[in-house]
């Protein structure tokens, strides 16, 4: 079973999931890092619910990169425009998992659907909580 690491606000969250084993929903591609969030509760934006329209899934592959598909030419060209971009970015919706990897949730994200088109801090619900009650 593939263990698939989350970096969230700094703190490490790991799952398991077992090949063919997750309801598809149509979050992204099947076993991609959006769907795999999606289905053990892991906080991965997502405004355009998968389909690679937009960058607010964009994740940062510190581990495993050989365990991912390999990335195909829409996936790249969207990739262009996510804030933050490095040589070991993926978008989540579309980068399907093999076998174990680590990911890392950059600390901003462009969420064009909510914010029309600009830059919005990308921290989890949890962070945020935590901000209001100070």
């Amino acid at each position: 079973m593939p263990k698939v690491t989350f970096i969230v606000d700094g703190a490490p969250h790991t799952v398991e999931f077992e090949h063919g084993g997750l309801p598809y929903s149509h979050h992204g591609k099947p076993e991609s890092f959006l769907d795999v969030a999606k289905n053990l509760d892991v906080p991965l934006e997502h405004a355009c619910g998968g389909s690679c329209a937009c960058t607010t899934c964009h994740v940062i592959i510190k581990e495993g990169a050989q365990h991912l598909s390999e990335m195909e030419d829409d996936e790249a060209d969207r990739l262009d425009t996510a804030w933050g971009l490095t040589t070991a970015s993926r978008l989540g919706c579309q980068a399907v998992i093999s076998g174990d990897v680590v990911c890392e949730l950059p600390m901003y994200t462009r969420n064009y659907v909510q914010e029309g088109g600009g830059i919005q801090l990308g921290k989890s619900d949890k962070r945020k909580t935590e901000e209001v009650v100070r």
